[in-house]
Protein backbone atom coordinates (compact mmCIF):
# COMPACT_ATOMS: atom_id res chain seq x y z
CA UNK A 1 0.00 0.00 0.00
CA UNK A 2 1.10 3.52 -0.64
CA UNK A 3 0.40 6.22 1.91
CA UNK A 4 -1.16 9.43 0.70
CA UNK A 5 -2.26 12.78 2.07
CA UNK A 6 -5.43 13.79 3.84
CA UNK A 7 -8.73 12.39 2.73
CA UNK A 8 -10.69 14.19 -0.01
CA UNK A 9 -8.61 17.33 0.10
CA UNK A 10 -9.20 20.28 -2.19
CA UNK A 11 -6.59 22.03 -4.30
CA UNK A 12 -6.80 25.54 -5.75
CA UNK A 13 -6.82 25.77 -9.54
CA UNK A 14 -3.86 27.54 -11.14
CA UNK A 15 -4.56 31.24 -11.60
CA UNK A 16 -8.30 30.96 -10.95
CA UNK A 17 -10.67 31.36 -8.05
CA UNK A 18 -12.30 27.95 -8.65
CA UNK A 19 -11.36 24.90 -6.65
CA UNK A 20 -10.93 21.47 -8.17
CA UNK A 21 -11.72 18.47 -5.98
CA UNK A 22 -8.76 16.14 -5.70
CA UNK A 23 -9.33 12.69 -4.29
CA UNK A 24 -6.52 11.56 -2.03
CA UNK A 25 -7.04 8.67 0.32
CA UNK A 26 -5.16 7.34 3.32
CA UNK A 27 -4.04 4.26 1.37
CA UNK A 28 -4.04 3.18 -2.25
CA UNK A 29 -4.00 -0.44 -3.33
CA UNK A 30 -1.64 -1.40 -6.18
CA UNK A 31 -3.19 -0.46 -9.55
CA UNK A 32 -2.56 -3.89 -11.07
CA UNK A 33 -4.78 -5.63 -8.50
CA UNK A 34 -8.53 -6.10 -8.60
CA UNK A 35 -9.94 -3.92 -5.85
CA UNK A 36 -13.18 -3.10 -4.07
CA UNK A 37 -13.90 0.60 -3.54
CA UNK A 38 -16.49 2.70 -1.74
CA UNK A 39 -19.45 3.15 -4.09
CA UNK A 40 -19.97 6.72 -2.86
CA UNK A 41 -16.46 8.25 -3.02
CA UNK A 42 -14.35 5.51 -4.71
CA UNK A 43 -11.85 5.22 -1.84
CA UNK A 44 -10.10 1.86 -2.01
CA UNK A 45 -11.43 -0.56 0.60
CA UNK A 46 -9.92 -4.00 -0.06
CA UNK A 47 -7.94 -6.08 -2.50
CA UNK A 48 -9.58 -9.11 -4.07
CA UNK A 49 -6.69 -11.12 -2.58
CA UNK A 50 -8.08 -10.34 0.90
CA UNK A 51 -11.55 -11.76 0.13
CA UNK A 52 -12.40 -14.75 2.34
CA UNK A 53 -16.08 -15.38 1.52
CA UNK A 54 -18.96 -14.03 -0.57
CA UNK A 55 -21.55 -15.94 1.49
CA UNK A 56 -22.39 -13.42 4.19
CA UNK A 57 -25.50 -11.44 5.01
CA UNK A 58 -25.32 -7.81 6.08
CA UNK A 59 -28.07 -5.64 7.49
CA UNK A 60 -28.87 -4.40 3.97
CA UNK A 61 -28.35 -7.56 1.93
CA UNK A 62 -25.40 -9.61 0.71
CA UNK A 63 -21.96 -8.92 2.11
CA UNK A 64 -18.38 -10.13 1.70
CA UNK A 65 -15.94 -11.16 4.43
CA UNK A 66 -12.41 -9.72 4.12
CA UNK A 67 -9.21 -10.51 5.96
CA UNK A 68 -8.07 -6.87 5.89
CA UNK A 69 -9.30 -3.49 4.64
CA UNK A 70 -7.93 0.05 4.12
CA UNK A 71 -9.41 3.56 4.43
CA UNK A 72 -11.87 2.29 7.04
CA UNK A 73 -12.65 3.67 10.49
CA UNK A 74 -14.00 1.62 13.36
CA UNK A 75 -16.62 2.47 15.96
CA UNK A 76 -16.88 1.01 19.47
CA UNK A 77 -17.49 -2.73 19.86
CA UNK A 78 -20.87 -3.94 21.03
CA UNK A 79 -22.49 -7.34 21.46
CA UNK A 80 -25.00 -8.32 18.77
CA UNK A 81 -26.93 -11.48 18.06
CA UNK A 82 -26.30 -12.20 14.36
CA UNK A 83 -27.48 -15.09 12.18
CA UNK A 84 -24.58 -17.22 13.43
CA UNK A 85 -24.89 -16.37 17.11
CA UNK A 86 -23.61 -13.81 19.61
CA UNK A 87 -20.62 -11.70 18.51
CA UNK A 88 -18.87 -8.55 19.66
CA UNK A 89 -18.72 -6.34 16.56
CA UNK A 90 -17.71 -2.77 15.74
CA UNK A 91 -19.34 -0.83 12.91
CA UNK A 92 -16.92 0.23 10.16
CA UNK A 93 -17.22 3.26 7.94
CA UNK A 94 -15.40 4.82 4.99
CA UNK A 95 -12.77 7.23 6.32
CA UNK A 96 -13.33 9.56 3.37
CA UNK A 97 -17.12 9.96 3.08
CA UNK A 98 -18.11 8.47 6.48
CA UNK A 99 -20.60 6.00 4.91
CA UNK A 100 -21.33 3.00 7.15
CA UNK A 101 -19.96 -0.04 5.30
CA UNK A 102 -20.45 -3.03 7.60
CA UNK A 103 -18.66 -4.25 10.71
CA UNK A 104 -15.54 -5.83 12.17
CA UNK A 105 -15.78 -9.03 14.18
CA UNK A 106 -13.97 -8.32 17.44
CA UNK A 107 -14.98 -11.47 19.34
CA UNK A 108 -16.99 -14.61 18.62
CA UNK A 109 -18.62 -16.30 21.61
CA UNK A 110 -19.06 -19.66 19.85
CA UNK A 111 -15.97 -21.74 19.07
CA UNK A 112 -17.17 -22.54 15.52
CA UNK A 113 -17.21 -18.80 14.73
CA UNK A 114 -13.72 -17.92 16.04
CA UNK A 115 -12.31 -17.74 12.48
CA UNK A 116 -14.21 -14.44 12.02
CA UNK A 117 -12.37 -12.60 14.78
CA UNK A 118 -10.45 -9.62 13.39
CA UNK A 119 -12.17 -9.94 9.99
CA UNK A 120 -14.36 -7.39 8.21
CA UNK A 121 -17.82 -7.50 6.63
CA UNK A 122 -18.53 -5.02 3.82
CA UNK A 123 -22.01 -4.93 2.33
CA UNK A 124 -22.26 -5.09 -1.46
CA UNK A 125 -24.60 -2.09 -1.42
CA UNK A 126 -21.62 0.07 -0.40
CA UNK A 127 -18.81 -1.12 -2.67
CA UNK A 128 -17.91 -1.36 -6.33
CA UNK A 129 -15.35 -3.52 -8.17
CA UNK A 130 -12.48 -1.70 -9.89
CA UNK A 131 -9.34 -2.58 -11.90
CA UNK A 132 -9.23 -5.64 -14.15
CA UNK A 133 -12.55 -7.41 -13.56
CA UNK A 134 -13.01 -8.37 -17.25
Amino acid sequence: MWAAGACCSRQAGEGSATRTPVKTFQAYLPPAHRTYSCIHCRAHLASHDELISKSFQGSQGRAYLFNSVVNVGCGPAEERVLLTGLHAVADIYCECCKTMLGWKYEYAFESSQKYKEGKFIIELAHMVKENGWD
